[in-house]
């Protein structure tokens, strides 16, 4: 049984995490890299553990109410997992067990000195490391000792830091065993941290290096500021040497103890640039064995690097696959469409085949790479005039990346230039029948697909979704579209410059758009107020909504019903969803749940509106609105012919007027078209998952969005399906979660974030982006999913982002705070049409603004203040 019990540490390599652990596999594999030195050991398997666990069933009943326990119940959980390691701790070593450790000791000295080291299965992987979860004991002498320290190791599987960890991630307490290594000490003049990509800004070429005397504990327990190199290239391009006051050191009899460093050595490097080079070459091959990014941690003994321990770095974002060695800049797809969170594979493959330029995914996001369209003067100069006006943090990341050495090739102008990165050039006098000529032209192309799709089923559906994708696509392009669109934004700029610059006025054209016609999302917002004038007269009804969590959403409108009032309110909101159910949080991902597939979703908001308005609410702001409009053209219209040459600008101004009310509301309907699509397309993709679980293909319809649209059409094809490759998405899919979507990524792996680079707001204001004027104090009610809405009149929503779905929102609130967004985003145009102060892209918002403090929004000027 020894053999079941203890392992060589070179036995082990990263196809054996479940027998040694994370930490155990990558030692192993470190041992096996020429040129790499891993101070020798043993590993205690994770049977050995197991059979531990098996001498105790009470720990059963504990994990299964340690499984039931919410992540934010420490107190619980803090209690629960200190019963499950005083049980550990408290068991007897088998004899057998016992034997087999203690025979692997004497074969490498019994009163030698060694580190014993937690190894669990879900540690040190590619997408969880674990660091610091699970505990390490440095120094530790005799059998004794070592055996004891061994059941503290197994214990520490149950701390409370990593059953939080666990439950955060997902991850099931009974699928995770302990591995315990046991490696001999090494005493080291320095040791510390090496990082083979830079942990802040994600540059793969960029690494650096943490060193300190003595044992690496000081550096990663906080007690001693490191020294910190920074190497690119073969070459140290930084370093910051610290004074190093402390240094952790082993102690003869075993344990460690913290010393004093004489004051002569205290600002002397640890390690001479020479050695900070080769450390990093180490570093590379080591990188280049596991295929990612590393987390090093090292030692120095007599000039001689000895590695102690590498696991995946997970922090990083990851970098779009190409088939080049190029330099690439890639730009956010979801800043611009106002969802950063992860996309399933299915909804990520339909946005790449729907979409009017390639897409490259990471970790769930999709991004366009812009490298040629900075490459040129001219296509430059453009992209950055656009992306500068809706986002201006995505331009000075960009424009960081420009200055950087030849990073992005200079290539000449493609010719005469062609049309702006927006799209169309606008017609000097777009016609006004444009936009309902456009809105019928999409309404009629619906209808045709939703006949069409009905019929079609197995491969036959996916042919015919080929074809709709293609005719998808061209109702994108339409050049009558985009030219509509960019009427109404050109005009909206044009007003906003000339305005100021004439009448010294910022942002006049968020009051001229106020309740501008065909607007389709915002009627979907005062729509929903329609809803609650249905509701609101009849108590069952609304007793009813207030209970609705614990309605099945198939029941929900059925239940309805059979109240009294019941029928009404039913009818108000099915209707309500014939014209809006496609819409949902995130509905740039097909994958999502729809409002008409889940609508109790839209019982809070309903509530919030049966309670904050009166009757008749909808057409009232929305009659206010148009007259505010009204009012501000004659007061603009007035002040501008008392100018000099006033006659002309007032007359130009007229017409900039007329024209950004025509066409300034088109600019959401399609993205409301869109949707529309998503939805047929959804519907139809669905059956085909009813039809692969009903032929015991698939265990649950879901299953389908972790496939791509081409994976889906193979496995519809074959009736056969790759289920660990299901497994391991979703695995993934989970990970991707903990991971924040730069707005712009280099190649290098560079996360590059922009600034706003202004000096004209107060100290300690948050600063953003000005998208909808006017001023507005309030409370803040930081909301992160809007199923937890819970808002009263007079209080300002601080999100991170918000899209379309979020606009029902908007008429019951007085001001807009988001972390995502530009001038012309969803959110933005939106809380203008609502004459909501609003700023978006402030950096952090829900976090530096907690729920229930009172703000002050400073829509005209782009920050906003935190009031004591």
């Amino acid at each position: 049984m020894i053999e079941q019990y203890v392992w060589d540490l070179q036995e082990g390599d990263e196809a054996q995490v479940a027998v040694v652990g994370g930490k155990g596999a990558h030692l192993g594999g470190l041992s096996r890299i020429q040129g790499v030195r891993v101070p020798g050991g043993f590993c205690v398997t994770t049977d050995a553990f197991r059979r531990i666990m098996a001498e105790a069933p009470s720990i059963d009943d504990r994990l299964d109410q340690l499984s039931r326990l919410n992540p934010d119940d420490r107190e619980a959980i803090r209690k629960l997992s200190a019963e499950i390691r005083r049980t550990i701790e408290g068991i007897a070593i088998p004899g057998d067990l016992a034997a087999a450790i203690t025979g692997a000791l004497a074969r490498l000295g019994e009163q030698a000195a060694y580190a014993v080291r937690s190894s669990a299965t879900a540690e040190d992987l590619p997408t969880a490391s674990f660091a610091g979860q699970q505990d390490t004991y440095l120094n530790v002498v005799g059998p004794a000792a070592i055996l004891r320290h061994v059941s503290r190791c197994w214990a520490s599987l149950f701390t409370e830091r990593a059953v939080t960890y666990r439950q955060r991630n997902g991850i099931d307490h009974r699928t995770v065993h302990m591995a315990v290594v046991v490696q001999q000490m090494v005493f080291p003049h320095a040791a510390g941290i090496l990082f083979t990509a830079d942990p802040v800004t994600g540059n793969r070429k960029v690494a650096t290096v943490d060193a300190g005397f003595g044992l690496g504990e000081a550096l990663v327990s906080g007690l001693v500021n490191p020294d910190v190199f920074t190497v690119r290239d073969g070459e140290i391009v930084a370093k910051a040497i610290a004074a190093k006051q402390r240094a952790v050191h082993a102690l003869p009899a075993g344990g460690t103890q913290e010393v004093a460093i004489d004051s002569q050595r205290q600002e002397q490097p640890a390690l001479a640039d020479a050695q900070v080079v080769r450390l990093v070459q180490l570093g590379r091959r080591i990188e280049a064995h596991f295929g990612s990014p590393q987390d090093i941690e090292w030692c120095l003994v007599d000039d001689d690097f000895q590695i102690v321990q590498s696991r995946p770095i997970t922090t990083l974002f990851p970098v779009p696959e190409t088939d080049d060695q190029e330099n690439h800049v890639y730009v956010s797809v979801g800043h611009q469409q106002m969802m950063t969170d992860p996309m399933k594979p299915l909804g990520l493959s339909m946005w790449q085949l729907t979409a009017m330029v390639p897409m490259h995914e990471a970790a769930g996001r999709l991004f366009v790479d812009v490298t040629r369209r900075l490459a040129s003067p001219a296509s430059r100069a453009a992209l950055l005039d656009v992306i500068g006006r809706g986002d201006p943090l995505v331009r000075d990341a960009l424009e960081t990346v420009l200055d950087r050495d030849d990073f992005v090739p200079s290539l000449p102008d493609a010719g005469p230039g062609g049309p702006p990165a927006g799209g169309a050039p606008a017609p000097s006098e777009p016609d006004p029948a444009i936009v309902p000529e456009l809105i019928e032209r999409s309404q009629v192309s619906i209808a045709a697909l939703e006949r069409d799709i009905r019929t079609k089923t197995g491969p036959a559906l996916f042919d015919f979704l080929l074809e709709a994708f293609a005719e998808h696509k061209q109702v994108l392009s339409d050049p009558l579209s985009m030219q509509a669109i960019m009427a109404g934004m050109e005009a909206t700029w044009w007003l906003n410059d000339k305005l100021e610059e004439w009448l010294g006025e910022k942002n006049a054209a968020d009051t001229l758009t106020l309740s501008a016609p065909d607007n389709i999302t915002s009627e979907m917002g005062l729509e929903l107020l329609d809803v609650a004038d249905v509701i609101r007269p009849h108590p069952e009804v609304v007793a009813f909504l207030q209970g609705v969590e614990y309605v099945e959403d198939a029941a929900f409108l059925d239940e309805l019903a059979k109240l009294a009032g019941g029928t009404e309110a039913r009818d108000a909101i099915e209707a309500y969803l014939d014209r809006y159910g496609m819409r949902c949080v995130g509905e740039i991902d097909i994958t999502r749940p729809r409002w008409r597939e889940r609508p109790t979703t839209l019982v809070p908001v309903i509530l919030d509106n049966v309670r904050n308005f009166e009757p008749g609410a909808a057409e009232r702001r929305f009659e206010q609105g148009r007259q505010r409009a009204h009012k501000k053209e004659q007061d603009v219209l007035s002040r501008l012919r008392a100018l000099p040459d006033g006659g002309r600008k007032a007359d130009e101004a007229k017409r900039m007027i007329d024209r950004v009310r025509t066409f300034i509301g088109y600019r959401e309907y399609p993205k409301y078209g869109i949707v529309s699509r998503y939805f047929l397309y959804k519907q139809a993709l669905m059956k085909e998952a009813e039809r692969l679980v009903q032929a015991s293909v698939l265990p649950e319809k879901e299953d389908i969005f972790y496939l791509t649209f081409q994976e889906l059409h193979d496995v519809v094809r074959s009736n056969q399906v790759d289920e660990q490759l299901i497994e391991q998405r979703k695995d993934a899919f989970r990970s991707y979660h903990a991971l924040t979507p730069p707005r712009v990524l280099t190649s290098d792996g560079e996360a590059v974030t922009g600034a706003y680079r202004r000096d004209d707001v107060p100290a300690g204001a948050l600063v953003g982006l000005a998208v909808s004027a006017g001023t507005i104090e309030g409370r803040a009610r930081v909301i992160l999913d809007m199923a937890d809405a819970d808002l009263e009149a007079g209080d300002i929503l601080v999100t991170p982002f918000t899209d379309p779905s979020w606009s029902p929102l908007f008429v019951g609130i007085a001001g807009l705070v988001t972390e995502v967004g530009g001038l012309m985003t969803h959110g933005a145009v939106i809380a203008r049409e609502y004459g909501l102060p609003a700023v978006v892209g402030v950096e952090q918002a829900t976090r530096l603004i907690r729920d229930g403090q009172r703000i002050r929004v400073h829509g005209t000027d782009g920050y906003v203040e935190i009031l004591p």
